[in-house]
């Protein structure tokens, strides 16, 4: 479980988040959703410490991570898994040797025991027969599920993805989703997704959260915001005339 805790973040005179309070819970897909430049992106970056909040705390199970020393930092984020929103894969790698890169890094196993469990991360994500292509060899939605595989190779108990869908075709997106979630339930991760895909929030969102202008504007569960009166989150999600439309039919059936 990750709690912020009043968070503030600003740039020299710029207030970019205003007093953010939330639990991520376990075992969940907890999303955040927002228009660009609503600040996302810098509390997913303030989460994984890439930035210092300038007031508030960041609690993984209890531990604040903003007072850690660097040290203590370094040790938190081999529980952290990440996947970017480009599949950040090495070039020179071949897919197995991407998914045992943390494992050469962080692990005490030996080579043997990394290839195994770099095997069956790849299985997990129904890659089994790629792990000897490169990244270039391989389509965009199988980079992807490299990438998810790579990040739970350490077994982590939070893992957070900026943009997983990103550049991806709905069907892919879908499988990502679902693989996402499975993993999710089946590790009991805290997992936070920063997400535009408006499929994403529909199909597993769990525990979502809409920023406003740098305010927690929204939370709640996907199920929910059909029936949300809040205009922000309501103009935002049915910003397309498909979803209008959906939500219209949705209405009309339940009347």
């Amino acid at each position: 479980m990750i709690e912020v805790q009043h968070l503030y973040k600003s740039f020299e005179d710029k207030e970019v988040l205003k007093d953010i309070s939330i639990t991520f819970e376990d075992g969940k897909t907890n999303l955040i959703i927002g228009q660009s430049g609503s600040g996302k992106t810098v509390l997913m970056k303030n989460l994984v410490g890439l930035l210092e909040p300038t007031k508030g705390q960041v609690l993984y199970d209890g531990r604040d991570f903003v007072s850690m020393s660097k040290r203590e930092k370094v040790l938190m984020r081999r529980e952290m898994g990440m996947i970017f929103q480009s599949a950040a894969l090495f070039d020179s790698l071949t897919v197995l040797e991407n998914v045992m890169f943390p494992l050469d890094m962080f692990s005490q196993m030996t080579l043997r025991e990394r290839q195994r469990r770099a095997l069956d991360c790849l299985s997990r994500v129904n890659l089994v027969g790629a792990e000897k292509k490169y990244p270039g060899e391989i389509s965009g939605g199988m980079q992807k599920r490299v990438a998810i595989a790579r990040a739970i190779a350490l077994n982590p108990k939070y893992l957070f993805c900026d943009e997983p869908n990103s550049g991806l075709d709905p069907k892919t997106s879908l499988v990502i989703d679902e693989l996402l979630h499975s993993l999710t339930r089946e590790f009991n991760m805290t997992t936070i997704i920063n997400t535009h895909d408006m499929n994403s929030v529909m199909g597993i969102g769990e525990n979502v959260l809409f920023i406003y202008e740098g305010r927690k504007e929204w939370q709640g569960v996907s199920s929910e915001i059909m029936d949300s009166t809040n205009k922000r989150l309501t103009d935002f999600i049915f910003a397309s005339d498909l979803l209008k439309e959906m939500r219209q039919a949705v209405t009309t059936a339940r009347q």
